[in-house]
């Protein structure tokens, strides 16, 4: 059982839950971007809720089913038909053998995920099928011609449609200072948390690039390397935030003023280029200037 890729779109990844537990080997987590995307399509088809999806940036998706499956798509939203004939998003839906599955543009986010009855039956590597860009690890890539098999499936479960949970205009997430907050001026925490950033069109699964004020130091000196986690906010030595991703490295050397709590991280997952977005001081912890 299986798909065949007839066009993959602008990239097209294949992501499961990720890897554990791996920090002290130097490989991320990495797996899916938006997470309740990924668990809601493979709740819909009774599936493991990490099991392997297609993670679609930006759409262009076209596969070929080679036998008749269930299917699900979650997370963004754009045109879905099966040989033409309209496709429900948040819903398992069947398709037969030799039909084809085409999604277009998204236009509500930027990742659709594709989720089939038993999983896609990727190769792991590390305990993972995920494509992690940043280390090279997990599969490619979808390409012309590539041939995705599918795991056993169990009966999908009698579900009511779920909605999508994509939010309109600007998106807000909740932060906790630090670590290295203290290595900034009192007005550029301020500036950090009060001002309108914009997505940057740069942006990708490592890391979320934000322009806006310049976030200046207080301290010049250089910062050895450290750990870092997904939704930590790094600043470059240009004065600009980048929020890292699944994919991101897990040390570096530019200071981290705050952390995204990591249920938000999903959120960006959704993040358009030009959308703009705000932090929030996490409750537990005010702002140094308070």
């Amino acid at each position: 059982m299986s798909f065949v890729v007839e066009l993959p779109g602008l990239l097209s990844l294949v992501e499961d839950g990720g890897r554990t537990g791996l920090g002290h080997l130097g490989v991320s987590t990495s797996g899916a971007f938006d997470r309740p995307a990924l668990r809601q399509a493979n709740i819909l088809l009774g599936n493991d809720p990490c099991a392997a999806v297609i993670e679609v940036l930006g759409g262009g998706l076209l596969l070929r089913a080679e036998s008749a499956h269930m299917i699900a798509m979650t997370g963004g939203v754009g045109p879905l038909d099966i040989d033409g004939e309209p496709a429900a998003h948040g819903r398992a839906i069947p398709i037969r053998a030799g039909q084809r599955l085409r999604l277009g543009t998204i236009a509500a986010g930027v990742r659709t995920y594709v989720g089939v009855a038993g999983g896609l039956a990727a190769a792991r590597e590390l305990g993972s099928a995920s494509a992690d860009t940043l280390a090279g690890l997990g599969p490619a890539p979808l390409a012309v011609g590539d041939t995705l098999a599918v795991g056993v499936a169990r009966p999908s479960p009698d579900l009511e449609d779920i909605p999508s949970l994509l939010r309109g205009g600007d998106l807000s997430v909740d932060v906790v200072l630090g670590p290295r907050d203290g290595w900034f001026t009192p007005e550029s925490v301020r500036l950090l948390l009060e001002s309108a950033w914009q997505i940057g069109s740069d942006s990708n699964r490592v890391g979320i690039r934000l322009t806006g004020p310049v976030l200046e130091r207080a301290r010049a000196e250089e910062l050895p390397s450290e750990a870092c986690a997904r939704g930590s906010i790094q600043v470059a030595s240009d004065g600009g935030p980048i929020v890292f991703g699944p994919d991101h490295p897990v040390t570096g050397g530019y200071p981290v003023i705050a952390v995204v709590v990591d249920a938000h991280t999903d959120r960006l997952a959704q993040a358009r280029p030009g959308q703009t977005l705000r932090f929030r001081v996490e409750p537990t912890r005010r702002p140094r200037w308070e």
